[in-house]
C-alpha cells in the first residue's frame, strides 16, 4: 500500500484527521500543537496522525493535499487548512459552522471561551 493510498484510507475512516508533528497527547511543534489544542479544548473527537515517524507519510500528505505545511486537518474527507487557517476559523466561528454542517460533535461553550479569551 501506497503512502497515498494509506492517507485516503485514513481520511476516509476518520470523521476528523489531523496530519501533525508529534501526537495529540504529545505535539512536536508549535504550530501542531495550537492546532491539536482547539480540537481537544473543544473535545472533538479526532485520528492524530504524526507524520514523523514516516518520511513516506510526512511527504504525502504534502503531495495528497497539494499544501506544503504540516500540521493539516481534515473534517468528513475534506481538507480545511492547517495552523493559520483553523486558528482564524476558531477565532471568526466558521471551525463551528464548519463542524455544525458536517455533524461532529464538540463543546460549543469551549469555543466560545476560546473567542472570549482572544478578544480580550
Amino acid at each position: 500500500m501506497t503512502a497515498q493510498d494509506q492517507i485516503k484510507d485514513t481520511v476516509d475512516a476518520n470523521d476528523v484527521v489531523l496530519f501533525m508533528k508529534g501526537t495529540k497527547v504529545m505535539p512536536q511543534c508549535g504550530f501542531s500543537s495550537r492546532v491539536a489544542g482547539v480540537l481537544n479544548f473543544m473535545g472533538v473527537e479526532f485520528r492524530d496522525v504524526n507524520v514523523l515517524a514516516d518520511e513516506g507519510i510526512r511527504q504525502g500528505i504534502k503531495d495528497y493535499s497539494d499544501w506544503p505545511t504540516i500540521p493539516q486537518l481534515y473534517v468528513k474527507g475534506e481538507f480545511v487548512g492547517g495552523c493559520d487557517i483553523i486558528t482564524e476559523m476558531t477565532l471568526s466561528g466558521e471551525l463551528d459552522q464548519l463542524f455544525d454542517e458536517k455533524g461532529v460533535a464538540y463543546d460549543k461553550d469551549a469555543a466560545d471561551k476560546i473567542r472570549e479569551h482572544n478578544s480580550e
